[in-house]
């Protein structure tokens, strides 16, 4: 997936009213202002209740519907590859966001009020998770290359103490 891609979707759902943050790779390389490498898909935390709007907008960029495991996650594909893994949460009276059931050993995932940010691509601001909640939800498995370049680069880049394994 390409740069292009990710200022599609956030077009898509700038013009949908939809909320969203990206998370994952493509939220690193937001927080970097660049891309450092390449991504097979983006990952996006949206708001749980925003689901049929981020489907519309998705699907007016010729995505659609692959895998449904609502209310946990759910993956939208294009013909041509194009895939957005779409990260639901439910915010609490304290503004945190709860990802049902995608922590360690099945427990919700928190995304803390503190956790929300922009980045930036191509010039553009975009709304993304921090550098501080990307090293959080690295932990817990067993990390890819790819993982530990990323977390290495915000830890750079952000002075930031990692833990292990990165």
């Amino acid at each position: 997936m390409h740069a292009r891609d990710v200022l599609a979707v956030v077009h898509s759902f700038d013009a949908a009213g939809v909320s969203f943050w990206f998370d994952g790779g493509w939220g690193v390389d937001l927080l970097l202002g660049e891309q450092s490498r390449e991504h097979g898909d983006m990952d996006v935390v949206i708001v749980l209740e925003q689901f049929p709007d981020v489907c519309s907008a998705l699907e007016s960029i010729g995505l659609e519907v692959a895998e449904d495991h609502l209310p946990t996650r759910a993956v939208l594909r294009s013909p041509d590859g194009r895939q957005v893994d779409v990260h639901p949460v439910t915010f609490d009276e304290e503004r945190t966001g709860w990802q049902h059931a995608a922590g360690p050993g099945g427990t919700d995932c928190p995304y803390p009020a503190n956790g929300f940010t922009h980045g930036s691509l191509l010039g553009h601001a975009v709304p993304c998770i921090t550098a501080e909640l990307q090293v959080e939800h690295h932990r817990g498995y067993e990390p890819q290359e790819h993982d530990r370049a990323d977390m290495a680069a915000l830890g750079r880049t952000f002075g930031l103490d990692l833990p292990a394994p990165y």
